[in-house]
């Protein structure tokens, strides 16, 4: 499905899911690198793969030649804050300074090896972190991504186009708009 079949597919419920979907994806703070970006990424951390498969296409004809890059760094950023989010969420729960002292032994070498830019993999980073309620993480990428020269209304703009994409992967399953093959391993 591409993400226009999915907006028209959306039942009454999610109304304002849909019109948020097709605004939030024209911020004018956010590069288009930053805006793809941004929802793949997201889409990725909600898990939903028609979703994701939709903004994936989406952001290969949006972004041309330049898409792969993107794509990767997106993909790398919500696979690595699904562990870091759940560590450091973990650290934060607990409340205890002696968790806090014991290293991660965690690898996050893709950190240093961004496809497209350290700011644009933290932006990716700090959206999937919200997604996934990581006070921590999100207060460690935002910091980031404003100290690297984005403004307050970039990081407003990716959190708003990750809360969307959040609320559309929900929408979509509850709308049953699943491929046969993602139903059928549901069931």
């Amino acid at each position: 499905m591409t993400l226009e079949q999915i907006r028209d597919a959306l039942p009454a419920f999610a109304t304002d899911t849909k019109l948020n979907l097709q605004t939030v994806m024209q911020s004018t703070t956010l590069t288009p690198v930053q805006t793809w970006g941004v929802a793949v990424a997201t889409a990725a951390a909600a898990r939903n793969p028609t979703l994701r498969d939709a903004l994936i296409g989406e952001a290969r004809t949006a972004l041309g030649d330049g898409s792969t890059a993107v794509i990767d760094d997106a993909l790398a950023a919500a696979t690595l804050m699904a562990m870091n989010n759940v560590y450091y969420r973990f650290r934060h729960l607990v409340g205890k300074e002696s968790y806090s002292q014991k290293p991660p032994r965690l690898r996050m070498n893709r950190l240093a090896k961004v496809a497209t830019s350290k700011v644009d993999f933290e932006l990716f980073s700090l959206a999937v972190s919200a997604i996934n309620n990581c006070e921590a993480c999100v207060r460690a990428h935002e910091k980031v991504v404003t100290d690297h020269g984005l403004g307050e209304d970039a990081v407003h703009d990716a959190i708003r186009i990750a809360a969307t994409i959040n609320a559309a992967a929900q929408a979509v399953e509850l709308a049953g708009l699943a491929p046969a093959h993602n139903q059928a391993v549901a069931a």
